[in-house]
């Protein structure tokens, strides 16, 4: 071949697994693969053929019992079928794990993958690989390689410097040697300039397949847009692997390119409402306040939601104002502990009264509230949870439409983790990663596994979690009798939520319905 000839480009397959979870959870319902989205998108710039077979998307509302795991099971495709719909001639095999609860299924698909591709170079990234690479590559051997923190970038030289003949030199990548030493290349660099980065590729018709289905992150709209208008979280909690992931560089997009994102996608998909999946959409007002005043200025009216958690901060009368104005119906906030002592623990910089004021004002503009709680923290006293337990109440007298509390699971890459590996509380293995499966799915669990709380049993933990959020919910429907015939009709209707348990509601019906169907 002519040295002037370029190599032709490898063929490239992002994979994701099928959602597991608790047999009768509620929790955690699938949306569209934002992650390999972007990556595909990037790839593609430079002209390389992509694919997506997701394994979740091809069998929404469909429920299988995992045979080798009692009392759980996935939602989505088996993985025998979702390895056979991998095309014969793809190249280049990317798997996405974001959530180590998912590792032991996504092990068992790569597994698979590698009998049916002895000779492809698979490759992992997610939030999960970034936490525990080098775990991830031992404990599968089937797996080549990782792509750290943010990939599109560094995925595209690993294609590139792969194509050529040798990915080894790529920096922000993690691999083992021929003689089995692990290797970490380079830092975690990072995009200084997101416009620069395409927006996400979306394969044909696979939004349609969950508008359809009924699948939404947050409420539910019809038609919910998943995006980004920033990219990582400058804090440091101790409880988040952001930092491991993201390091601490927080950027946020021009506001232009995001509005035009959002014209794009309501011209081309008659898209109804964008969900930010932002880690931490609005830190600066300014930001905030030109995001705003740009959907004003161009015409966009549509709906829009935070369920992610935001901090309150730059969320003042002016700015709630705004975003009721451009169509912001739902906004999550995340104080995570009423408890000040766990709040300075855990390195949350956040003040409650201050937080507590802007939930005050958000409220007064009409907008459907959430706030997260979590509860059970290693250092955590029976105070400190009662602090939490008793704040929540507090934010549902005030008028909070939801108030979940979750028990405190320790997530590999955080610094907790890190800390109760050193001192032998946690032992990875795939009893762990069985537990982060179950540990908030299931109302009814009352004796969850692994809490790493030494002052509270996981049987007095999980109690107190359900009494107070069947509290906080009956508060919440009590005090404000309207919200009964709200959920009433969305459950009927079935096209719209005001909140994520209507919605999670909505699909506990949908896939009773797909099973009676297909029973």
């Amino acid at each position: 071949m002519n040295a002037l000839t370029p190599s032709p480009k490898l063929h490239v397959t992002f994979v994701r697994a099928p959602l597991i979870s608790r047999i009768g959870s509620l929790n955690n319902e699938v949306v569209p693969s934002l992650g390999c989205a972007y990556v595909a998108g990037y790839v593609r710039k430079f002209g390389y053929e992509t694919e997506l077979v997701d394994g979740a998307a091809l069998g929404l509302n469909c429920v299988h019992a995992l045979p080798n795991h009692p009392g759980f099971q996935i939602q989505g495709i088996p993985l025998d079928e979702l390895v056979a719909r991998i095309p014969a001639d793809t190249n280049v095999i990317g798997v996405s794990c974001m959530f180590s609860a998912e590792w032991v299924l996504v092990r068992e698909m790569i597994e698979a993958l590698r009998r049916r591709f002895p000779d492809r170079l698979i490759v992992g990234g997610g939030e999960h690989f970034n936490a525990l690479p080098e775990y991830s590559l031992r404990d599968c051997p089937a797996l080549d390689v990782i792509v750290k923190g943010e990939g599109e970038h560094i995925f595209y030289e690993l294609l590139e410097a792969h194509g050529a003949g040798d990915f080894r030199g790529v920096d922000g990548i993690a691999f083992l040697s021929a003689s089995g030493e692990f290797r970490e290349n380079g830092g975690q660099p990072r995009i200084r300039e997101p416009e620069s980065v395409p927006w996400p590729w979306w394969p044909e018709g696979y939004l349609e397949a969950f508008w359809e289905a009924g699948k939404s992150y947050g409420v539910r709209t019809g038609r919910d847009m998943p995006m980004l208008a920033t990219r990582g979280c400058p804090y440091q909690c101790t409880f988040c692997s952001s930092p491991k992931m993201w390091t601490t560089r927080y950027v946020m997009r021009d506001v232009d390119d995001i509005v035009a994102e959002i014209k794009h996608y309501i011209a081309k998909y008659a898209i109804t409402s964008i969900q930010l999946y932002d880690l931490t959409a609005f830190v600066r007002k300014d930001f905030t306040v030109a995001f705003c005043q740009k959907l004003k200025a161009e015409g966009v009216r549509l709906r829009w939601s935070l369920p992610s958690g935001t901090r309150s901060e730059a969320l003042d009368e002016e700015t709630l104002a705004l975003l009721r104005e451009t169509g912001c119906e739902y906004l999550a906030y995340a104080p995570e502990s009423g408890s000040p002592r766990t709040l300075k623990k855990i390195k949350k910089r956040v003040h409650l009264e201050r937080m507590v004021a802007s939930i005050r004002k958000a409220r007064a503009q009409g907008i459907v509230l959430r706030t997260n709680l979590i509860i059970g923290f290693p250092h955590e006293s029976r105070r400190d949870i009662f602090d939490t337990l008793l704040f929540g109440v507090r934010m549902a007298v005030i008028g909070v439409d939801e108030v979940p509390y979750f028990i405190f699971s320790a997530y590999p890459g955080t610094e907790i983790f890190r800390d109760l590996v050193a001192t032998g509380r946690v032992k990875l293995g795939d009893q762990y990663f069985m537990q982060l499966v179950s540990f908030n799915g299931k109302f009814s669990n009352l004796r969850p596994r692994g809490v790493t709380n030494p002052n509270v049993s996981a049987f007095e933990l999980a109690s107190l979690r359900l009494v107070f959020m069947l509290l906080n919910y009956g508060l919440g429907y009590l005090l404000r009798p309207s919200r009964i015939w709200r959920t009433l009709r969305n459950l009927a209707t079935g096209k719209n939520s005001a909140t994520v348990l209507e919605n999670r509601l909505q699909d506990a019906i949908h896939r009773r319905g797909e099973a009676s169907r297909t029973a």
